[in-house]
């Protein structure tokens, strides 16, 4: 049975893949001054950056008639970046295993294929996806998502995870590498206000504000992307909100982040 990524393992899960694949991300910043983020601000992406090409395909267990097994993967390839290429394919294998007692059987999509035929239920699913989310002449930013839907579930699972790219040290980075020293409780203010915001506009928070918060508290994310406008912080569900609620975003402007981010993260004043 594959054990799909819940929020509370999500995030140790992916740190541990990181480390484990990539990468000793640097956080050191660009020649000289130059910022990574382009000063034009657009709305959340920019077309400029790696060249990528689409994999996808929809496959049932082979030899399986009836209800059968499926397994979707709509990825990318990064054509002469065979390191991303590698991450992107193993973290997408890694999302979907959470036993931290027990390494997975696959560290691949291929070999998670294969370990899935053998031991799914017949009307068993899983979806895994990836998509550049943003992307500029210095960064790339991946957004992975992995979904599963398991025989006999009231609806399917699903986790999220970005990837941030230093596109000329071919290395990701992490929220850490993205802060100044010791900026990490400014940066989960800033989030708790992005966070208060979000509660104004949800319908769901609006509701019952008081027993939301109590059911649904604050709780601070390392699940971020870099985009034009400012950071990005994408939350499983469960994690701030109800499944209804699907997948919460909440963005913090660069203009908040100026005494937060380390400058070569910041757009040119």
């Amino acid at each position: 049975m594959i054990h799909l990524a819940l929020p509370s393992f999500l995030r140790p899960l992916m740190a541990a893949m990181m480390a484990t694949l990539l990468l000793g991300a640097c956080a050191s910043g660009p020649k000289g001054s130059l910022s990574l983020v382009p000063a034009e601000l657009n709305t959340q992406t920019q077309k400029a950056g790696l060249f990528s090409q689409p994999i996808n395909w929809n496959q049932k267990k082979p030899g399986c008639k009836g209800e059968c097994p499926t397994m979707m993967v709509n990825s990318l390839v990064f054509p002469g970046h065979q390191r991303l290429t590698e991450l992107v394919d193993h973290a997408l294998a890694l999302m979907t295993w959470v036993d931290n007692d027990h390494p997975a059987p696959y560290d691949t999509v291929p070999s998670l294929r294969d370990y899935f035929w053998k031991t799914a239920g017949p009307r068993d699913e899983i979806d895994l996806n990836a998509k550049t989310r943003y992307r500029n002449p210095h960064l790339t930013v991946v957004e992975l998502q992995a979904s599963e839907y398991r025989t006999g579930m009231a609806h399917g699972i699903s986790g999220t995870q970005f990837l941030i790219w230093r596109n000329d040290l071919k290395k990701a980075v992490t929220l850490d590498n993205l802060l100044l020293p010791g900026a990490r409780p400014a940066f989960d203010a800033a989030l708790r206000k992005a966070h208060t915001e979000w509660l104004a506009k949800s319908p769901a928070a609006r509701e019952d504000p008081a027993n939301f918060r109590r059911l649904w508290p604050f709780v601070s994310s390392d699940n971020v992307a870099l985009t034009d406008t400012g950071i990005v912080v994408k939350y499983q569900p469960y994690e701030i909100a109800p499944y209804s609620s699907g997948q919460p975003e909440l963005l913090i402007p660069y203009s908040e982040l100026k005494s937060i981010l380390r400058p070569e993260y910041l757009p040119p004043a």
